[in-house]
């Protein structure tokens, strides 16, 4: 029976030297690392002056951030008004005589008349006006944050176009909002802005088959009565 005995490779001396050179190896490699450490760092997702933690407050609250803007706005206005004026007035006045009477004498007389007057005049003006309007806006606006004032309130503006059926909607919205008033779920109600600006402008052929003609319009305008 053949005895193999282990080579020279294979006995504890080469496999020294064999250790030895990994050793060389990776601390030729790590000093490679750190030399080119900078070059070699991998990009993250994450960005200091952007990124927010998993846990935290979702609310716009710089410029850059969006804010819902929930719009709710009920507008009733009534007005009525009267107006009646009435005016008169009579003259009747005479002369008898002047000097002699028209018989002896026919100094301003005309046919043995002497001069009168009789005047009479009436005017009555009746107006009146009444106003009801309702209006009842409901929507929902995305709007951008566009600067903090020192006192941390922030000024909003956004504009959403919306397009049917030929005819396209335009809703402008700016203000200036509280963080205060900016609810968990990052909305705040129309009522909330200051110096708020609600602006809805429709076009297409609905909206002018019911807008006036420009003459209509002019002879509205400029109609003496």
């Amino acid at each position: 029976m053949n005895r193999r005995f282990p080579s020279r490779s294979e006995t504890g001396r080469p496999r020294s030297r064999r250790r030895r050179d990994l050793a060389r190896t990776a601390l030729a490699a790590g000093a490679l690392l750190i030399l080119a450490g900078p070059s070699l760092r991998a990009d993250s997702l994450w960005r200091d002056d952007m990124s927010r933690p998993m846990f935290s407050d979702k609310r716009a609250a710089h410029p850059g951030d969006i804010v819902t803007i929930l719009v709710q706005e009920n507008t009733t206005a009534t007005k009525a008004n009267t107006t009646s004026t009435s005016k008169a007035s009579s003259v009747n006045s005479s002369i008898a005589s002047f000097l002699y009477s028209p018989g002896a004498s026919g100094l301003l007389t005309k046919g043995g008349a002497l001069p009168a007057l009789n005047f009479t005049g009436k005017s009555d003006f009746t107006g009146g006006g009444s106003i009801n309007n309702s209006e009842q806006i409901v929507a929902s606006v995305a709007v951008r944050v566009v600067d903090e004032l020192p006192n941390h309130n922030l000024v909003i503006e956004g504009v959403r176009q919306n397009s049917f059926s030929g005819e396209q909607q335009t809703i402008v919205l700016r203000g200036t909002i509280r963080q205060d008033d900016i609810m968990p779920n990052n909305t705040v109600f129309s009522y909330n802005i200051a110096d708020a600006t609600i602006k809805i402008v429709a076009k297409g052929t609905i909206t002018d088959a019911q807008r006036k003609g420009w003459f209509h319009r002019l002879w509205d305008k400029f109609s003496p009565f």
